[in-house]
């Protein structure tokens, strides 16, 4: 880093010695009123980033609990400006996130994709799949599919992608500040092995981006080894361009030829790295797909009646079921494109799980209840902080008398926290045992 920073090395090792600042990301379909956590400035690339004056305990707050904000780190947040600069929103685009979770750069995805857009979130290592799939199912985009699979998977589906998003694996510099472990864990040798990974992952996902697309490349490191000379070598090795952006001097951003160097002196926010690329050619967008899904059946239409009084009305949606007898909504205008996923990939969630019947009865699920999907005349209870609280701790409660029998959605703030069901003379929390907090509330005896 002397090396690197040269005079600027002295205040890059002070800010490493102090505290890292917290950021959060604002939820655009999940406005919030008064019950924010203190802010303490706006995140300068991103409109929804915003900065926190200190750490609350993120667990204990129940708007954090229903999707209002994701947690994320401020430097990672340019993915957005990097994107608004270069890619047209406006038109029906398929984005693959390649290294997804836990989910802060596919929930930002998200929220920049239209409706008739499709967004691949994958994550090669299956014990982080939970957390991906929680966190986009707190952010309750229903354009979306969830798939656990390696680079390599996706070289089938050549030309499907218009964006990929690789923030890559890496030996974590960026990180010092905020994570002792990633100090430890350095090493010259990890370095090499990075580097090496992550040319594998690029090399397999070539194929996949569609000729005229934009790959973001992204470390959370500072070497050369794992930024530029990546940058340099996919230009040499595959037919990309690098993209230039536009950005304010007082951003504090340092830009060289190869990408855009976040220091932790000259901003808010930690060590990253980001380059922008563009593959050569016209995107051509014929494909023939036929056939149906591998392990997915239509829902019967004589179910389809009592699944449509759950949703929202106005969205065109195919609804099948899963060989658990779980019920998937897929928006109807990416019906083609899930199929064209579902052939080369094993282990992958699609659309938004609604629920399931036992018999004639309709079970609504978790997801539902935070889905952008979940109709907005539902019954509802408004909850004090402290109930919400001990429903998130998946305890019960009293409820009001007059509250109407049968499936209700826990409501806090505005926005739903999950499904409890009132009874003659009690009521059942049907929060997912995993879902639960488990720390102990403020004053509990």
């Amino acid at each position: 880093m002397q090396a690197l920073l040269g005079a600027d090395y002295p205040p890059f090792a002070a800010a490493l010695a102090t505290s890292a600042p917290v950021s959060i990301r604002l939820n655009p379909a999940k406005p919030l009123v008064d019950v924010l956590p203190k802010i303490d400035g706006v995140v300068p690339w991103h409109p929804q980033g915003r900065y926190l004056s200190q750490r609350p305990v993120f667990t204990l707050d129940p708007t954090f609990q229903a999707g209002a904000y994701y947690v994320q780190e401020a430097s990672s947040m340019f993915l957005y400006e990097a994107l608004r600069q270069t890619v047209d929103f406006s038109k029906k685009l398929k984005v693959l996130d390649l290294c997804a979770a836990p989910g802060g750069k596919s929930t930002l995805l998200a929220d920049l994709l239209g409706p008739d857009s499709l967004l691949v979130a994958n994550e090669v290592i299956r014990t982080r799949v939970n957390s991906l799939r929680e966190n986009l199912e707190k952010w309750g985009t229903p354009n979306v599919a969830v798939t656990s699979a390696e680079a390599e998977d996706f070289g089938g589906l050549e030309g499907f992608f218009d964006v990929i998003v690789a923030d890559a694996p890496c030996s974590g510099e960026g990180l010092f500040r905020k994570d002792p472990a990633a100090m430890r864990e350095w090493s010259p040798a990890a370095v090499d092995l990075c580097s090496a990974r992550q040319q594998r992952i690029l090399t397999a996902a070539m194929d996949a981006l569609a000729p005229g697309g934009i790959l973001v490349y992204s470390t959370c490191t500072y070497n050369a080894q794992e930024d530029e000379n990546q940058v340099d070598w996919l230009c040499r090795t595959f037919d990309l361009q690098i993209l230039p952006l536009i950005l304010p001097a007082e951003w504090g951003i340092v830009q060289n030829e190869s990408g855009y160097h976040f220091y932790p002196h000259r901003l808010r926010g930690e060590g990253f790295f980001l380059a922008v690329l563009q593959k050569d050619g016209e995107t051509n967008r014929k494909r023939n797909v036929g056939g149906s899904f591998k392990s997915l059946k239509a829902l019967a239409k004589t179910q389809l009646p009592e699944v449509a009084r759950w949703l929202r009305p106005g969205i065109d949606l195919r609804f099948f079921e899963t060989i658990n007898g779980e019920v998937m909504a897929l928006p109807a205008e990416l019906e083609t494109d899930y199929l064209v996923l579902d052939k080369p990939l094993k282990a992958k969630w699609f659309g938004t799980m609604i629920g399931e019947f036992k018999g004639k009865d309709f079970i609504p699920s978790h997801a539902l209840a935070l889905s952008q999907l979940a109709a907005p005349e539902l019954p509802g209870l408004t909850l004090s902080q402290e109930q919400a609280l001990l429903f998130l701790k998946k305890e019960t409660f009293d409820l009001p008398v007059d509250t109407p029998r049968g499936w209700t959605l826990a409501r806090y703030a505005g926005l739903n926290l999950g499904w409890m069901k009132a009874l003659p003379n009690r009521m059942n929390n049907y929060l997912p045992p995993e879902r639960r907090i488990r720390m102990e509330l403020p004053n509990a005896e």
